[in-house]
């Protein structure tokens, strides 16, 4: 666990582990509170410690029962002039590095903020650490409207252009992350977690154990990612290691993101970003006859209407459907 407030100095990871929740507690500071959630946190969402650390110096000294919506209020409303962020690896110490985009935070990444703290707040009610009906103040801010219109994929050529200069970059398993990230369809962080205990060449799998949603899964392997694996897999098997580790300090995953950037470059491929693969695994799966159930499986969507997007993709093979089973109808 990460100590994500100084609100109580005394109270480290150990004792909270060690001791009992409070009851009824309305007196127990936000710091805390957070502290206390994320003692016990098994989720895979490698943002939530980060954002919930945000919350925590906005309204970490707050008494649970004095919080208001007003107070989650007015912190949204000083994140909407933040600049975005990108994470950019870690450092030599293992601290997460993050850089300032250009563009200003979205509404989907202002609702996961909300949504991080929404959590915490409905955990205490669930184990009991809430006074009995406290008002849940995240359940009175409005959730924005995100524009999920915007869905970039690779036409055949930018696939073609990207893979070879992926294959041709300085880091030698650029290519096998893109190639991955195309055919699975797997998170960035998802992949960057991967060990080598986790790959089954011969089954044909990469178990990454649970996903964003903390659902099981798994990767399917196609061929060329198999003999790829094979070519960067230790002779003892790698064990724990990771499967794309940092060349400077392998217990962290390789900072890839330049290499990345100056791949599109090479590669003539403009507004791409390494989570459009994602996309571009989606978008070839629609117009190869796959089903939005089928996509959705692979994707990890748990709503269809996350899975929708690709829908338009799939109009032919739906008129094709259509026509073979209905058509001879008179």
């Amino acid at each position: 666990m990460h100590e994500l407030t100084n609100s109580n100095p005394t109270m480290t990871a150990a004792t909270l582990q060690a001791t009992a929740l409070p009851m009824r507690d309305g007196a127990i500071t936000i710091g805390n509170l957070t502290d206390l959630y994320m003692s016990s946190y098994s989720g895979r969402d490698p943002t939530r410690i980060q954002r919930l650390g945000w919350w925590v110096g906005q309204i970490g000294r707050y008494r649970l029962d004095e919080v208001t919506d007003d107070h989650l209020h007015v912190a949204l409303e000083t994140l909407t002039h933040r600049p975005a962020r990108h994470y950019c690896g870690k450092d030599s110490d293992g601290q997460p590095i993050y850089k300032a985009k250009r563009r200003p935070i979205t509404p989907a990444t202002l609702n996961r903020y909300a949504a991080s703290i929404g959590a915490v707040f409905s955990w205490a009610i669930r184990r009991r650490v809430a006074p009995k009906g406290w008002d849940h103040p995240g359940r009175r801010i409005e959730r924005l409207t995100e524009d999920n219109g915007k869905t970039r994929f690779l036409s055949d050529d930018e696939r073609t252009r990207l893979l070879a200069e992926c294959k041709a970059a300085k880091w030698p398993r650029l290519y096998l992350l893109a190639l991955m990230g195309l055919t699975t369809g797997a998170r960035k962080g998802e992949l960057l977690g991967l060990r080598w205990d986790d790959v089954d060449l011969v089954g044909l799998l990469a178990h990454v154990g649970r996903s964003k949603n903390g659902d099981p899964k798994a990767l399917p392997l196609v061929s060329a990612v198999v003999a790829e694996l094979a070519r960067f897999k230790p002779a003892g098997g790698g064990g724990p290691a990771l499967v794309f580790p940092s060349t400077r300090n392998p217990g962290n995953a390789n900072a890839f993101e330049q290499g990345w950037k100056d791949a599109l470059k090479r590669a003539r491929v403009r507004d791409f970003r390494f989570h459009d693969l994602r996309h571009s695994c989606a978008s070839l799966l629609a117009q190869n006859g796959a089903t939005l159930l089928e996509i959705g499986d692979l994707l990890g969507h748990r709503q269809v209407a996350m899975t929708a997007r690709y829908s338009h993709l799939a109009a032919t093979h739906r008129t094709a459907l259509v026509n073979r089973v209905l058509g001879d109808l008179r």
